[in-house]
C-alpha cells in the first residue's frame, strides 16, 4: 500500500483524504515541513498538497509527476472549448487587455496569481514577471463546472464545484448540480477523443448558450476535492505519483532543489 504524504497546511481536503487512506489501509503521514523523511525514500507514495510543496518532496525522494503541459488546453478542438484560449506571456497580455477583457490565469498550474478575467492592464499582478508564461481565454458564462478525476482514461470520481458562478453546495452540505447524467456523457466523449495523462483531473462545463466544454485541467495531487469520492481520489493520487517510463509526456520536469530554498526547510 502506498504512503499518503501530506502537506504541513491543515486543509479540509487533506483531513477528508487522511480519513480515507486510513479505511483503505494505507499509511498516512503529515510532514511538519519542506525536507522529506528518509524513512519515505524508496517507499510508493502519494503526495497531496500545495503544488510547489509536492514538487519539492518529489525532487527529493525521486519521484516523477503526471501532470497535463501547459499547452494541453489551448490545443484542444474547439468543439471542447467553445471559445478562443491561446497561449501567452503576461507582457503580452498587458498589452491585449488595452483592447479587450480576457480571463488570464498562470499556464503551469500554479497559483502565482488569480485566475479570473481581467479588464485592464491595471489590474494585473505587477510582482509577477512579464515573460511569465499564461493562459489567455475568451470571457464566457459558465453555468455549471464540474471536476472529474480521471484514471487511466476513466472518470473515477466526480462532482459539481460551481454553478452560475456559486459554490454548488447545498445547506446541508452536498454538492448538488441537475447536469450529473450530461456531465458524465461529455467527459466520457471528451476522454474518448482527446489525449490525457493517465491521471488527472479534468473539469468540464456548460458555457452558456454554446455547449458543455473544458474548463481546464490540473494535476491531481494538488486539486480540491469537493464532493468527489476520496476513496477513488487516491487511487489517481497514487497513480499520478508513480509514472511509467511510457507515461514521459506527462511527466514534469523535477525542480532545481539547489535553486529553491523551501528545499532547505526542516521537518517540524
Amino acid at each position: 500500500m502506498p504512503t499518503l504524504v501530506l502537506s504541513p497546511r491543515y486543509s479540509e481536503d487533506s483531513k477528508v483524504l487522511r480519513l480515507a487512506a486510513g479505511r483503505a489501509g494505507w499509511r498516512a503521514e503529515r510532514l511538519g515541513g519542506w525536507r522529506a523523511p528518509a524513512q519515505l525514500r524508496g517507499r510508493d507514495v502519494a503526495l497531496y498538497g500545495e503544488a510547489t510543496f509536492v514538487e519539492v518532496i518529489a525532487a527529493q525522494l525521486g519521484v516523477g509527476l503526471i501532470d497535463a503541459p501547459p499547452d494541453w488546453l489551448p490545443n484542444l478542438p474547439e468543439r471542447h472549448l467553445h471559445r478562443k484560449v491561446d497561449m501567452s506571456t503576461l507582457a503580452e497580455v498587458r498589452g491585449s487587455l488595452a483592447r479587450r477583457p480576457a480571463f488570464v490565469k498562470p499556464a503551469d498550474g500554479r497559483k502565482g496569481f488569480e485566475g479570473r478575467v481581467y479588464g485592464s492592464p491595471a489590474d494585473l499582478p505587477d510582482a509577477v514577471p512579464g515573460d511569465t508564461p499564461v493562459l489567455v481565454g475568451e470571457p464566457v458564462e459558465w453555468e455549471v463546472e464540474y471536476r472529474c478525476h480521471v484514471l487511466d482514461g476513466e472518470v473515477v470520481a466526480m462532482s459539481p464545484y460551481l454553478r452560475d458562478g456559486e459554490l454548488a453546495l447545498t445547506q446541508d452540505g452536498r454538492w448538488e448540480a441537475p447536469w450529473d447524467a450530461e456531465a458524465r456523457e461529455y467527459a466520457g466523449a471528451l476522454l474518448a477523443e482527446v489525449p490525457l495523462a493517465p491521471a488527472i483531473v479534468v473539469d468540464v462545463g456548460l458555457v452558456k448558450g454554446r455547449g458543455w466544454a473544458v474548463v481546464e485541467a490540473n494535476a491531481a495531487w494538488g486539486a480540491g476535492l469537493y464532493g468527489c469520492d476520496p476513496a477513488a481520489v487516491l487511487r489517481v493520487l497514487a497513480r499520478a505519483c508513480a509514472p511509467a517510463p511510457s507515461d514521459r509526456a506527462w511527466t514534469t520536469a523535477p525542480v532545481d532543489l539547489d535553486g529553491d530554498p523551501e528545499g532547505e526547510r526542516p521537518v517540524g
